[in-house]
């Protein structure tokens, strides 16, 4: 059964993602779908669906100046045990063998605990996309790293850079502290240490209308820096690229840099990174159930092209053979080397 929502709500929801669309497409910059077609990619279509992704929520501790799901505080949208059980069902009936958890931060989703021990008793790799304040913004989430190991949790953290005030600038007064102190936490359990078996990777954004440096010279750059000045070692770094949705593409209209960015990304269309985007093994679950081919769709409300949206009418063999809905936001995963959940794709 579909939660239902208030209609004042429904249309706040689709009156932003419309305006975000009407944006996207105000410009004159070259239909992504036409540059898929130069290069014979159009239509995307999905192939071997492993992935499930779940928004638990959009409340998060920090306000980021680059979140596309423009998480704070103050959201109230929280995924339910009933929708989260509906997700339980979907894998039962599906091939997917990774969960990646997602917020705001999904940890503050009050069944964030019993869903990920439901996941881990089927024997399915979990991921959490913690923001790492969070483990130590309050008591009850100072045991999160243990939590972690006890479930094989592979965790997922932004680290915008190893420097305070780049850190800082972008997610707030104070973050690059309590972000070190976290992850402090999950190696003294074990996290990105060498034969431990616990995952640890970090993410970097890039702080500006710019894309993402090489993401292995970055990566280098970030164990020697963490390593030597806080003796934090973790496993891999992912060099994620800014879409141009939500708070940045805010940023970027209020800055009159939007052209300049968009045509970056059209001039750094990567044919290889194109025919290698996430949505193509992923389905996007929104906090409400309904589906997506991405997160970034997700924010646009752009559900998936097919008859069931919705967890409750999941149809995994439908699913796994839909054309991805695609637009002009989608020029962000295809630049340079490509950009996904986990890095680099090209």
């Amino acid at each position: 059964m579909i939660i239902s929502k208030s209609l004042a709500a429904q249309k706040h929801k689709f009156s932003e993602s419309k305006k975000q669309i009407q944006v996207l497409n105000n410009t004159d910059i070259t239909p992504f779908s036409d540059v898929l077609k130069k290069s014979s990619l159009f239509p995307l279509r999905s192939e071997n669906i492993d992935v499930l992704q779940v928004n638990l929520g959009k409340m998060c501790n920090q306000v980021c100046s680059h979140c596309h799901v423009d998480a704070g505080p103050d959201r109230k949208e929280i995924m339910t045990r009933q929708t989260m059980q509906l997700c339980l069902n979907a894998i039962e009936s599906s091939n997917c063998s990774i969960v990646d958890l997602t917020g705001g931060a999904p940890e503050m989703n009050p069944e964030f605990r019993w869903f990920v021990a439901q996941l881990s008793q089927k024997g399915k790799k979990v991921i959490v996309r913690c923001n790492l304040t969070i483990i130590v913004a309050n008591k009850k989430y100072h045991d999160l790293p243990e939590f972690f190991k006890k479930h094989k949790v592979e965790v997922v953290s932004s680290l915008p850079c190893y420097t305070s005030s780049n850190t800082d600038a972008q997610r707030g007064k104070g973050v690059f502290d309590k972000s070190i102190k976290a992850l402090q936490m999950l190696n003294n359990v074990g996290y990105g240490m060498e034969g431990s078996g616990l995952i640890l990777n970090l993410v970097y954004n890039p702080g500006g209308a710019f894309l993402p440096p090489v993401q292995s010279l970055l990566e280098q750059d970030y164990k020697k820096e963490l390593s030597e000045n806080f003796n934090i070692h973790f496993n891999s770094l992912f060099a994620i690229t800014n879409v141009p949705i939500s708070r940045f593409l805010d940023y970027l209209v209020k800055s009159n840099k939007y052209e300049e960015y968009m045509e970056t990304l059209l001039n750094s269309f990567n044919p290889e990174a194109a025919a290698n985007v996430m949505c193509k093994n992923t389905i996007s679950v929104g906090w409400d159930g309904y589906l997506y081919d991405c997160d970034f769709n997700q924010i646009l409300e752009l559900k998936v092209g097919t008859k069931a949206q919705h967890l409750s009418e999941f149809n995994f063999n439908e699913l796994n053979k839909r054309n991805i809905i695609i637009n002009q936001h989608c020029f962000a995963c295809t630049a340079g080397a490509g950009s996904s959940c986990a890095g680099t794709i090209a």
